[in-house]
């Protein structure tokens, strides 16, 4: 019998994952082609930043499985603040050598702007979207779904992430 090493376990894991997500993503014709906008414009963002990039497609798999728990959400500001809630950490690290909470919030609500501006997203909705990007790490001050949703979204995968 052949006993997986905890790397090949993580590497099993991770795989099974992304088929689920894969599937997952797959179902949901509707939302689609805003996210397949977005994710392009998160990948030319963050480039060769695999990691950032693999973070906000959890993200965004989480929050997709909570946000069935709310009512009076709206499904495209969710996927947004999914995948560009981190948007500010590359200005942030660039800028200060590092990156923390505080200067995530202070930097991703305009790079979020300017994100979603180039794909003509309603300018009502990304106001709420860099609202919840600027306050996803502080206590919340705005009583946003999507912002609750997210918030739980990122603790479950920063938790798996620290594994």
């Amino acid at each position: 019998m052949r006993t997986l090493t905890t790397k090949a376990l993580k590497t099993a894991c991770r795989r099974i994952y992304f088929l689920l997500l894969y599937v997952h993503l797959g179902a949901k014709k509707l939302m689609e082609n805003l996210r397949t906008k977005i994710l392009k414009m998160l990948i030319n963002h963050f480039g060769d930043d695999e990691r950032r990039i693999e973070h906000a497609l959890r993200v965004m798999y989480h929050a997709e499985c909570i946000m069935t728990d709310y009512d009076n959400y709206d499904t495209d500001i969710t996927i947004a603040v999914a995948l560009l809630h981190d948007v500010g950490i590359k200005i942030s690290e660039e800028k200060h050598g590092y990156n923390d909470g505080k200067t995530q919030e202070k930097y991703g609500p305009a790079v979020a702007e300017t994100l979603l501006k180039s794909i003509n997203f309603p300018a009502e909705k990304t106001e709420i979207v860099k609202n919840i990007i600027g306050n996803h790490h502080s206590k919340s001050r705005y009583d946003y779904p999507e912002l609750a949703i997210l918030k739980k979204a990122d603790l479950i995968v920063n938790k798996n992430e620290r594994i």
